[in-house]
């Protein structure tokens, strides 16, 4: 899909890797610039983050070692970085060093609090900057701690997949003007941003800012059940069609004290007499009771257990490999299934990338 767009990607963690990752799956050539020696324990070069792109090693301190960098950012259409702001720069390599190299070149920024604001220098991670942009408020029930699935609404929703947006945004208006930009990824930015579908529930008095109150947190029908066996079962039936059709499965359609859905005064007592019925048989009890229904309940699965599923397995979804239990490219494209690449390591391709540049 995009077979001829080249990223250099400046060795970090977390949400810059995977971004080239998504890229790299897409078809992008992604290089890899990493530093000599051990990775540090940073994940730049542990896959499946690495898989499908080139990397080289290079001293960002050595000045043979900018003139390769440089020469390769000058064939590239978009570079990402992970460093504090202001850090680029003091190396020597920042936007405006790199565009006076390639203009066209689309710079992107990957931090947690953006590239200005009186917080951008501080050090941060995931749950830090989804606690500030609001994203975390309704993780949980209320009472409970607030915490999400571990970096997947910061570091990969709010973060990886805008870097990816605004580069792939900032290729295609280069090519039509020959100028790029700098794109300021941030991850507490792009959290707010995937609120919005949350916050248009307001307008219809379907979100509360008190916790436990909106129709996504709160009510019986909408939420997570603990089973006998320590299981769980998940049960979101929204709509009416689909909340009669699980009342009807867990044998409650005759029961008046489940007849109104809506009532916030009943939710805490009606998801107490749910939690007790879920409580008293193993999840498999309940994942045949809702197969192949619209009650709209689902298992939680570990991902090994999810990549066993039946649906998960038809759809092709995870694959092993040598480098172990990874999730193929996604979207998906008609007549485009590609093979996930192999992750290479440190440093695999110097000398072949040193030849292409004309460096020995």
């Amino acid at each position: 899909m995009l077979n001829g767009i080249r990223i250099i990607e400046i060795e970090g963690i977390g949400p810059g890797p995977f971004a080239g990752m998504t890229l790299a799956d897409l078809g992008a050539e992604v290089i890899v610039v990493q530093r000599g020696g051990d990775a540090g324990g940073t994940g730049g070069g542990r896959p499946p983050l690495t898989r499908g792109k080139r990397t080289i090693e290079l001293d960002l301190k050595d000045p043979g070692d900018v003139a390769v960098l440089k020469a390769l950012i000058a064939t590239a259409d978009g570079l990402i970085e992970g460093f504090r702001p202001g850090v680029m720069e003091r190396l020597g390599l920042g936007p405006a060093e790199c565009q006076a190299i390639r203009p066209a070149l689309v710079y992107g920024r990957m931090t947690g609090w953006g590239q200005a604001g009186p917080m951008s220098h501080q050090a941060g991670h995931d749950l830090n900057y989804i606690s500030l942009s609001g994203a975390l408020w309704y993780a949980s029930p209320p009472g409970e701690t607030p915490f999400p699935p571990p970096t997947l609404v910061g570091d990969i929703g709010g973060g990886a997949l805008y870097l990816v947006i605004g580069l792939l945004a900032g290729i295609m208006e280069a090519r039509q003007t020959g100028k790029g930009r700098v794109v300021d990824a941030a991850i507490v930015d792009g959290s707010a941003h995937m609120m919005n579908l949350l916050l248009s529930l307001a307008s219809t008095g379907n979100l509360s800012p008190e916790r436990g109150q909106s129709r996504l947190d709160g009510p019986h029908y909408s939420r997570t059940y603990r089973c006998a066996d320590g299981g769980f079962m998940t049960v979101q039936c929204l709509e009416p069609k689909f909340y009669a059709e699980f009342r009807d499965l867990m044998g409650i359609a005759g029961d008046a004290f489940f007849d109104d859905q809506n009532d916030r005064a009943s939710w805490p007592e009606q998801t107490a007499r749910l939690a007790e019925m879920f409580a008293a048989e193993p999840r498999a009890h309940w994942e045949t009771v809702f197969a192949g229904s619209d009650a709209c309940c689902a298992p939680v699965l570990t991902p090994q257990e999810a990549a066993a599923h039946p649906h998960i397995q038809a759809r092709g979804v995870f694959r092993a490999n040598g480098e172990g239990l990874q999730a193929v490219a996604a979207p998906r494209f008609s007549g485009y299934d590609p093979e996930p690449r192999p992750a290479p390591s440190r440093g695999q391709h110097s000398a072949e990338i040193r030849a292409e540049l004309g460096f020995d």
